[in-house]
């Protein structure tokens, strides 16, 4: 007498499509055939892979780590200051911050002493392990033809890349979206600022003499200070 098994298998799973890629001989050119499956499981309906099936069959094998533990999930409704998210592999998101006063940290050489100043807004974009920052003129909502402005800090690289130094970044996999945004503007205004890259200033003038006139102050940020670049929104999502 036979006995029933299936109680011991695992999770069944229906042959859906099958791919089956030609490639020509001694060529690269290949060419990609999908077929449906029927209730037998034997493939039918021959036709070239759609673009449709292409996105469904990328998503079915992208394994990244980020995607399986839910990282940069909002936690509710998707915060508004939020430009752009990417899930793929290289996953970053994309968010602006309003024209605000924060706590600024600057190494003893420089001369300019930590305190509170007024910044201009400022547009964030940022992986698990990179940072780049940049600068608007006004508050206004951005567009992907937003023009960007070099951030008017040390440490940044002339791309908008920052100097993370010695700063250990530590953010964990299942990071949600809000926090990864919190913990990268923690890290960034409790870096102490110390020295210029590339021997340019990253604004018009005098960096130095500029700090030391807005600390401690409630004067706005000068926007015409600001370098424009000619990086738009859109190029930071490419």
């Amino acid at each position: 007498m036979r006995k029933n098994i299936t109680h011991n298998f695992g999770k069944l799973y229906e042959p859906l499509k099958a791919f089956v890629i030609y490639r020509e001989p001694q060529e690269k050119n290949v060419y990609v055939e999908a077929f449906d499956m029927d209730k037998n499981g034997k493939p039918i309906n021959a036709h070239p892979l759609s673009l449709q099936e292409s996105i469904s069959l990328a998503k079915a094998l992208d394994t990244s780590e980020d995607l399986q533990t839910g990282f940069l999930d909002p936690v509710g409704l998707m915060p508004k200051n939020v430009l752009y998210i990417n899930r793929g592999r290289n996953a970053f998101a994309l968010w602006q911050t309003p024209a605000q006063k924060v706590r600024l940290l600057f190494k003893d050489d420089l001369g300019i002493p930590n305190g509170e100043a007024y910044i201009p807004p400022m547009v964030w974009k940022a992986s698990r392990t990179t940072l780049y920052v940049y600068a608007l003129y006004t508050d206004e909502p951005v567009s992907l033809t937003s023009t960007l402005h070099k951030a008017p800090y040390f440490n940044i690289y002339a791309d908008g890349k920052v100097c993370l130094g010695t700063v250990s970044i530590q953010i964990p996999k299942e990071c949600g979206l809000e926090e990864f945004m919190r913990q990268w503007q923690i890290y960034f205004f409790n870096s102490f600022f110390s020295h210029t890259l590339g021997g340019v200033s990253p604004v018009k003038g005098n960096i130095v003499q500029l700090w030391k006139k807005l600390i401690g102050t409630d004067e706005p940020f000068p926007a015409d200070n600001l370098i424009p670049f000619k990086t738009t929104v859109k190029d930071l999502i490419k």
